[in-house]
């Protein structure tokens, strides 16, 4: 019953005589869950971005730590949601961040920093992955634009010729000076 009120008030929303299709009903289904944006599984996520293309709606996709959230990722984040219509962040797990920055590393836990990310406006849709890169993630993602920021050169982004290989973009954008999570904690370390 409740499926059907919802596809009714989509109905009575169309002028004239109207259906809907399935993805309109699925939008419509996670609005009302409350999941149209936020953290999610990858199985959500998947779903999400089905009905995203089935709107039209193209995807970009970037990834990182985001041990400590600072003006320069802010400043990234809204760079890189200009690139589409929808912006996944795909967050180093715990495990893996320990691996990558060292012991000591995260400051944050995953969870908190996928709830910060997710609070931003320009972040769709926040997921986790447990590796040290997110190409398993690309593989499934299949994301229209794949942006990093800082100075690297697109040859050297990780997953650049996954996205490359079905016709996707990788674009670099630029490094906002003095903001740096590393810097941000060895700061406070030698302040103890």
């Amino acid at each position: 019953m409740a499926l059907a009120n919802l596809a009714a008030g989509l109905v009575v929303g169309k002028l004239g005589t109207a259906a809907i299709s399935a993805p309109e009903l699925r939008r419509a289904i996670q609005r009302s869950e409350g999941s149209e944006r936020g953290v999610l599984t990858i199985e959500q996520l998947l779903l999400a971005i089905d009905d995203a293309r089935a709107h039209g709606e193209s995807i970009v996709f970037t990834n990182g730590c985001f041990d400590i959230l600072h003006a320069g990722h802010v400043t990234y984040l809204e760079q890189a949601s200009a690139q589409g219509d929808r912006l996944i962040v795909a967050v180093n797990d715990d495990a893996s961040v320990s691996r990558l920055k060292g012991p000591g590393r995260p400051i944050n836990s995953v969870d908190r920093r996928m709830a910060v990310l997710a609070g931003l406006g320009a972040v769709d849709w926040v997921i986790s992955f447990p590796e040290a890169t997110p190409e398993n993630l690309l593989a499934q993602v299949k994301p229209d634009v794949l942006v990093k920021g800082g100075d690297y050169s697109v040859d050297q982004v990780v997953g650049a010729d996954i996205v490359s290989a079905y016709g996707g973009k990788v674009k670099v954008l630029g490094l906002v000076e003095n903001s740096s999570t590393t810097a941000i904690v060895e700061k406070i370390r030698n302040n103890e």
